[in-house]
C-alpha cells in the first residue's frame, strides 16, 4: 500500500490514516479497506490511488468500473443499510458486524459510530477471526475520534484535488 498524503490534515485525521495503514499492513489477507459515512460517502481508503476516481464519479463524468475502495464503499453502504433494515424488522437490536464468505474472498462490515462503517475485502485464504479482531480494534480506536468535524475534514480531503507537489 502506498501511504496517502496527509499533509495539511489535523492530527486526528492523520491518526486515522495511520490506523488504516496499520490495519492493512499488519493483517494478512486484507485486500482493500474503506471507511464510509452514514450517508454512503467514502471517508478513508486503503487505496489512495482510487481517490481521484472517486472525485471524478462525484463530478458526474462516467469512469466505468472503479474497483477497489471506491466500489467497496458503495457495497459497504448498501450492506449496512440492508442489515440495519433487517435488524429493525426482526427487532434484535443494532447491527454490530456483518461477515460474508464467498468462494474467492470475504467481505466484512462493522459499525464504527453514528452510522459510519468500516468495510474490509479479504482474500479467500484470510483468517476471518483475525480480520474481525483487528477490525474491532480499529473501531475501538477510531470510533471516539470520528466526530462530525473529522468526517467533514476527511470528505473535503477526498473532494479537493491533490496539490501538484504531491507524489504517488
Amino acid at each position: 500500500m502506498t501511504a496517502p498524503s496527509t499533509f495539511g490534515l489535523s492530527s486526528e485525521a492523520r491518526n486515522l490514516h495511520w490506523l488504516l495503514t496499520n490495519l492493512v499492513e499488519e493483517v494478512p489477507g486484507i485486500q482493500s479497506v474503506a471507511v464510509v459515512s452514514s450517508d454512503g460517502l467514502l471517508l478513508l481508503s486503503s487505496d489512495p490511488g482510487r481517490n481521484d476516481e472517486a472525485r471524478q464519479s462525484r463530478s458526474g463524468r462516467p469512469t466505468g468500473p472503479r474497483g477497489s475502495s471506491a466500489d467497496l464503499a458503495t457495497i459497504v453502504s448498501g450492506i449496512g443499510s440492508l442489515t440495519i433494515g433487517a435488524a429493525k424488522l426482526i427487532d434484535f437490536g443494532g447491527v454490530k458486524h456483518t461477515m460474508i464468505a464467498m468462494e474467492e474472498g470475504s467481505l466484512f462490515v462493522m459499525s464504527i459510530s453514528d452510522g459510519s462503517l468500516l468495510g474490509v475485502h479479504g482474500s479467500a485464504d484470510c483468517d476471518m477471526s483475525v480480520v474481525a479482531y483487528h477490525m474491532a480494534l480499529f473501531v475501538g480506536r477510531a470510533g471516539h475520534v470520528l466526530t462530525p468535524e473529522l468526517r467533514s475534514e476527511l470528505r473535503k480531503s477526498l473532494e479537493e484535488p491533490e496539490s501538484a507537489g504531491s507524489t504517488r
